[in-house]
């Protein structure tokens, strides 16, 4: 057996685990709805994980009221009216159909338009809005990998931007690949900064231990208060 899922309910609350070859446990609670994962090695027994999950419940639970506090957007139909986020601000959409190629513009400090083609569905106009903020988060992420791997003397050998359901990014220490979620385009700059510094000093410290928090505050001391600015912003209708 080289992997066990399972789930088990405790104070209320369900939690997920996976028990695989690993040597330590994981525990994460996760957004938007506090989705609780447990990822334990596998010669650790279901009471040694129990407890393990008792022993943080106090930690746990604050986790999940700080989504639960945070503001969330109502499922969005792309339709003009409606506000979407950009880099930290929010913007009016407007839809126009036109012959001309689908585009997105920006207008001004608070427009955000859509060009599309007529008849096209909302999901076509989801996807193209995806597509736009994908090209945009691609040009800001580029030159801040290249600006943070210089001064932290690391050197990714991939990196990409995926829609991820429960982190901001990923970093694989091994193959040196690293991964920004699509999300991040419509959180502040200073917040897609941290989560690629985040990721970058993985490849110098792969836990969150105390020599990865020193390295965080050596090289960035701000790094807390956008983290927290990041969990403060709102979050997506999407149920993830």
């Amino acid at each position: 057996m080289s992997t066990e899922t399972y789930q088990f309910a405790v104070s209320g609350l369900k939690v997920d685990v996976v028990r695989k070859q690993i040597k330590n446990l994981h525990l994460g609670v996760y957004p938007p709805r506090g989705r609780i994962r447990v990822a334990a090695p596998l010669g650790l027994t279901r009471d040694a994980v129990r407890l393990a999950v008792i022993d943080k419940l106090t930690w746990i639970k604050r986790q999940r009221a700080k989504f639960e506090a945070q503001p969330r957007q109502s499922e969005r139909e792309f339709v003009s009216g409606e506000t979407h986020y950009f880099l930290g601000r929010r913007y009016r959409l407007r839809v126009r159909e036109r012959s001309g190629r689908a585009e997105v513009v920006l207008n001004g400090k608070h427009g955000l338009t859509l060009y599309v083609r007529q008849r096209t569905s909302p999901e076509g106009r989801e996807r193209l809005l995806l597509e736009w903020y994908r090209a945009q988060l691609k040009e800001l992420a580029g030159p801040l990998l290249t600006k943070w791997q210089n001064a932290l003397g690391v050197r990714v050998n991939s990196w990409g931007v995926r829609k991820m359901k429960t982190k901001w990014g990923s970093c694989n220490p091994k193959t040196g690949h690293i991964l920004i979620n699509l999300e991040l385009a419509k959180k502040p700059v200073q917040c897609l900064e941290y989560v690629i510094v985040h990721e970058l000093v993985h490849l110098l410290e792969r836990k969150h231990n105390d020599r990865f928090i020193a390295l965080m505050d050596t090289h960035l001391p701000t790094w807390k208060q956008h983290r927290d600015e990041l969990n403060a912003t709102p979050l997506s209708a999407e149920c993830w």
